[in-house]
């Protein structure tokens, strides 16, 4: 079994936050560390709940216990989510990844997870309660992702107002 830190408080603070219903994508950082806080765009929040440290000179066998950890904690906090809202969907990326690639245009949810190199596939839940009046239901979406490999893996959550849903292939 895999211990949380802070991911499962920091993703509830998300849900229950302010989702913006309107605006460009924002990529927000810390600037004191230049580090990635949060991407907010129309209907929808992006942040890390996890980042492991970087790999740059990490070789296996440490590196492959490494990235089973950060599986483990994806894997972990997938099963604490199941168990509150439901079984998952699950949402590939391969096709945003290859319309960033060709460069051709995609929603701005997925936009921006491609900006910010989130390119894990997402374990997606939906329509779940906030307790909040004013917005009662969101969608929900956790990933691992490694933006190249000796970048730190990062969990991250999406936060919606609206479905999310896997891209057709054909555009």
């Amino acid at each position: 079994m895999t211990a949380l830190g802070r991911e499962l408080p920091d993703l509830y603070a998300v849900l229950v936050g302010p989702v913006p219903a309107a605006g460009p994508t924002v990529s927000e950082g810390d600037p004191a560390r230049g580090e990635w806080t949060r991407t907010r765009g129309e209907g929808f929040v992006i942040t890390p709940l996890w980042v492991g440290r970087p790999l740059t000179g990490v070789y296996a066998p440490e590196r492959n216990a490494l990235e089973e950890a950060a599986e483990a904690r994806l894997s972990f906090l997938v099963g604490e989510l199941d168990g509150r809202y439901g079984p998952h969907r699950h949402v590939g990326m391969h096709v945003p990844l290859f319309r960033k690639i060709a460069g051709e245009p995609m929603p701005a949810l997925f936009q921006a997870l491609c900006d910010e190199d989130l390119l894990g596939d997402l374990a997606v839940w939906g329509p779940v309660p906030t307790g909040r009046s004013d917005s009662p239901v969101r969608h929900l979406a956790v990933s691992l992702s490694q933006s190249d490999g000796d970048a730190p893996m990062i969990l991250s959550a999406v936060v919606s107002d609206q479905p999310v849903v896997e891209l057709p292939e054909d555009g």
